[in-house]
């Protein structure tokens, strides 16, 4: 790791950092000059450069796949270090090394914060073609993500249609829903509303902590499911310093408090924006067109417990994407289900079986990878 971050202590020693000779050109016409993109790579890029698998983190993720995917990642799983090349680097946008609003702005020499220009999905997926073109890569065998990670998936299949073999969006819509950016306003309201918010202009020591917890602590209710939570804590109560409190609230602000010690407020604010303005038909012309203008063999990944993408929306991708299949995980734990251990494993199958055939130089036939009563 060759940059400072002011959450160094959180990026992996292994985190390679690559810098763009020329400036970026965001979506919005605005140019970033001296970006600099974290990434990781397990394994060895073939002769022909042709073995690549990108891995698209969500909101708050990294690029350390080993921790937080580590079912799908290792000899003979999904994400195979012994036969892929395996990238997967920090989102344009956020606070692990890749240049976002803690970056310090070549033209002030001053943190970005609230300054940090607008970005999209697009932005993030552009970014990453540049770090893959650093690094050599002629086209990814599959390109996979979960949540915000599954729109750059999506994205990828229609800005680099050429570069990508296969993908697999998990718990991702194709466009960011009412429902969606009413959540991520009332997260944002909640940063806002804190005194220490200062239009974005806080110092590092004294962050609007309170709001960006409570913020956290809206977005787990929404992650998780009224299944997971009540078989978890129930009715539960345990002491704390302010008396007995019931377990989820105990629960919620330990998360909040763990988000406020390794996120950034104004990161937050950047990203959940960025999600709020995916939508793959913006600027393409209609949506269900736009959709089966997709070629790419697809795994669609449903969570039938989901409450923040509900699986009529991937069901609504799978209908309108012409080479797509949809495929469920079966989970009492909501949005989540796609980082918890035990539906990991059940993914790391599904992920397998899609591409069986694609390894063994066969074509997709992805009707044949769900009769395993995985499929609803």
């Amino acid at each position: 790791m060759t940059s400072s971050s002011p959450f160094q202590q959180f990026i992996s020693s292994q985190t390679r950092v690559f810098t763009l000779p020329e400036p970026f050109c965001l979506e919005s016409g605005v140019a970033l000059t001296g970006v600099q993109v974290a990434y990781r790579t397990w394994g060895k890029l073939n002769d022909q450069r042709t073995n690549a698998i990108l891995v698209c983190h969500a909101l708050t993720g990294w690029a350390d796949v080993d921790d937080w995917w580590e079912p799908l990642l290792g000899p003979g799983r999904a994400l195979d270090p012994e036969r892929d090349f395996i990238v997967c680097s920090n989102i344009l946008g956020s606070c692990y090394g890749t240049t976002g609003p803690t970056s310090i702005n070549p033209q002030t020499g001053r943190a970005y914060g609230p300054t940090f220009p607008a970005i999209t999905v697009r932005d993030m997926v552009h970014l990453q073609a540049a770090l893959l073109r650093g690094l050599g890569i002629a086209s990814l065998q599959m390109v996979i993500g979960g949540s915000l990670g599954g729109m750059q998936v999506l994205e990828w299949t229609l800005l680099y249609p050429d570069w990508v073999q296969a993908i697999v969006p998990i718990a991702a819509p194709g466009r960011h829903s009412a429902w969606s950016i009413g959540l991520s306003e009332a997260q944002r309201q909640a940063i806002y509303a804190d005194l220490n918010w200062q239009q974005g202009f806080y110092p590092p020591n004294s962050p609007p902590a309170q709001g960006l917890a409570v913020a956290r602590m809206m977005a787990m209710s929404i992650y998780r499911s009224w299944a997971s939570f009540d078989q978890r804590f129930g009715r539960q109560q345990q002491p704390t310093n302010r008396g007995l409190e019931f377990a989820i609230a105990t629960y919620l602000q330990h998360q909040g408090k763990k988000l406020v010690e390794r996120f950034d407020a104004n990161t937050y604010i950047t990203l959940t924006q960025a999600m709020d303005s995916h939508d793959i038909a913006h600027n393409r012309g209609d949506y269900e067109t736009v959709l089966s203008s997709i070629q790419q063999p697809a795994l669609l990944v449903a969570i039938n417990s989901d409450v923040l993408y509900p699986p009529v929306e991937q069901q609504e991708l799978a209908a309108l994407m012409p080479h797509a299949e949809l495929a469920w995980l079966h989970s009492p734990h909501g949005h989540d289900a796609f980082l918890m251990e035990a539906d990991m494993k059940v993914l790391n199958t599904l992920v397998k079986g899609f591409r069986k055939p694609k390894l063994n130089g066969q074509a997709i036939a992805p009707a044949a990878l769900l009769n395993s009563g995985m499929n609803h």
